[in-house]
C-alpha cells in the first residue's frame, strides 16, 4: 500500500493511543532500514514503523493482491507490478474515501496529516522531509483520487528508478482493467483493516 493507506491505517486521534507517534513512525518507515535505525526512535514511534512493515508484509502475501500483481505483470509491468498495485489501490481508496472512511472528508484528512507530519518533520529522515515538502505543496493525498493523480504519482516514481518507461505506462495499464482492480480492492481492504486491528491489539 502507498502513503494514503498507511496514514489511514495508523488509527485516529480519538481512539488510538500515541496516535501522532504512530503516524510519524508509519510515514518514516519508508526510509528506516536496519535495527539500529529503528531503535534510534522512541518506542511509540517504533510501533508505527513496525505497523508500516506489517501492512507491507500482509499486503505482499495476500492472495487477492497476488492476483492483482499477476494481472499487472501480464499487462507488461514485470517486477514493477507491485508498485503499480500499491499506488493504484491508493487511487481507489482516495476516489471512494467517503465509503471507506465516512467520518472525514479526504481534503480534511489530508490537511490533518500534512500538518502533523510538518510539525514533527525534524524526526523524519532527510529524504522524507524533502518529499513531505512536495507532498504538501502539490497535495498528493487528495490528488490520488483522480486518474491524473495516479499517473502523476507513477510518473514521479519513474524518474527515480530504472524502470522509467514501464512505470510511466503503469496508470494506463491499471485503468485499462479498472473493474477487475476495483473488485480486488473491495475484497482486500476489509481484510487488511481486520489484520491491522488484530496486530495493533496485540
Amino acid at each position: 500500500m502507498n502513503f494514503l493507506a498507511h496514514l489511514l491505517l495508523s488509527g485516529s486521534p480519538a481512539t488510538t493511543p500515541d496516535y501522532a507517534d504512530i503516524v510519524v513512525g508509519n510515514f518514516a518507515a519508508e526510509a528506516v532500514r536496519g535495527r539500529a535505525a529503528l531503535e534510534a526512535y522512541p518506542a511509540t514511534v517504533q510501533r508505527g514503523i513496525r505497523l508500516h512493515r506489517f501492512i507491507d508484509s500482509f499486503t505482499d502475501q495476500h492472495p487477492v493482491v497476488r492476483r492483482t500483481t499477476a494481472r499487472l505483470r501480464a499487462a507488461g509491468l514485470g517486477k514493477w507490478a507491485g508498485v503499480v498495485s500499491d499506488v493504484g489501490f491508493d487511487h481507489l481508496l482516495a476516489r471512494d474515501f467517503a465509503h471507506y472512511h465516512p467520518e472525514e472528508l479526504l481534503p480534511q484528512f489530508a490537511q490533518r496529516q500534512y500538518q502533523l507530519l510538518h510539525q514533527r518533520r525534524h524526526e523524519l529522515p532527510e529524504r522524507l522531509r524533502e518529499m513531505l515538502h512536495y507532498m504538501r505543496q502539490h497535495d498528493w493525498l487528495t490528488g490520488y483520487a483522480h486518474p491524473e493523480g495516479l499517473h502523476r504519482a507513477l510518473l514521479g516514481l519513474s524518474r527515480r528508478v530504472p524502470a522509467a518507461e514501464v512505470l510511466a505506462t503503469g496508470a494506463a495499464a491499471f485503468l485499462a482493467a479498472l473493474p477487475a482492480y476495483e473488485a480486488d480492492f473491495r475484497e482486500f481492504w476489509p481484510e487488511l483493516r481486520a489484520g491491522v486491528e488484530l496486530q495493533t491489539a496485540i
